[in-house]
């Protein structure tokens, strides 16, 4: 897919889920790959079209030919008692790895968040990379938060940690549960926390390789 674009449907779709974020995007870049693949029934115009490819150069050719195409690129499925599913039919996955261009990384949040159809068990904010696990037991839940953020991420031999800020940690309760304790099993403290709506909220002061958030139910 030589200098292809992906058209926004948003005259269509003035607020769907899988274009959260990216309202003042017309079209965004394609990917590399694609699959030429068509919908088994008819289908309503997809959130997502194509806009071919055309020149990149010399500059005076450098226009869409096809400035709107009704060829999906995402296709979503929502079967009553049989999930949802969500198809790009190219290599959005594998593009984002190499560009890091953050409204691939939008949609794949929102197709995420649309084929989960409720609410994410936790969530993080604040700076840096982390990688986040939840592990739920009997009497407890235990939030892993380990710091990727590093030069050396994507090559293995980290050679010095690099401390990040303040998280808010925000951790949905089992349903009737209500937390009797919380602590920061690395940093060896009990912080602060608030319950409301079903959902517990604490700050990590900071993270430098690994923080264990403990709380016990």
């Amino acid at each position: 897919m030589h200098n292809a674009y992906l058209r926004l449907e948003h005259e269509a779709y003035p607020a769907h889920p899988l274009l959260k974020g990216l309202e003042d995007a017309p079209r965004i870049i394609n990917g590399v790959w694609r699959v030429e693949v068509a919908a088994a029934g008819a289908q309503p115009l997809a959130p997502l079209t194509l806009i071919p490819p055309y020149p990149d150069l010399p500059m005076e050719k450098v226009y869409p030919r096809q400035p709107r195409t009704d060829i999906a690129q995402v296709f979503l499925t929502d079967r009553p008692g049989g999930g949802r599913v969500v198809y790009f039919p190219w290599d959005i996955d594998r593009t984002f790895w190499e560009v890091l261009a953050v409204d691939h990384g939008k949609l794949m949040c929102n197709a995420v968040d649309w084929a989960t159809n409720e609410p994410p068990p936790v969530t993080v904010t604040g700076p840096g990379v982390l990688d986040v696990t939840l592990w739920r037991q009997k009497t407890s839940l235990t939030v892993h938060l380990v710091n990727l953020t590093n030069p050396m991420m994507m090559k293995g031999p980290v050679r010095k940690l690099l401390p990040v800020g303040e998280q808010r940690v925000r951790v949905l309760m089992p349903e009737g549960a209500k937390a009797r304790g919380v602590r920061l099993l690395v940093a060896g403290t009990s912080p602060e926390f608030r319950e409301e709506g079903g959902w517990l909220e604490l700050t990590v002061p900071s993270v430098t390789a690994h923080e264990v958030v403990a709380i016990d139910v």
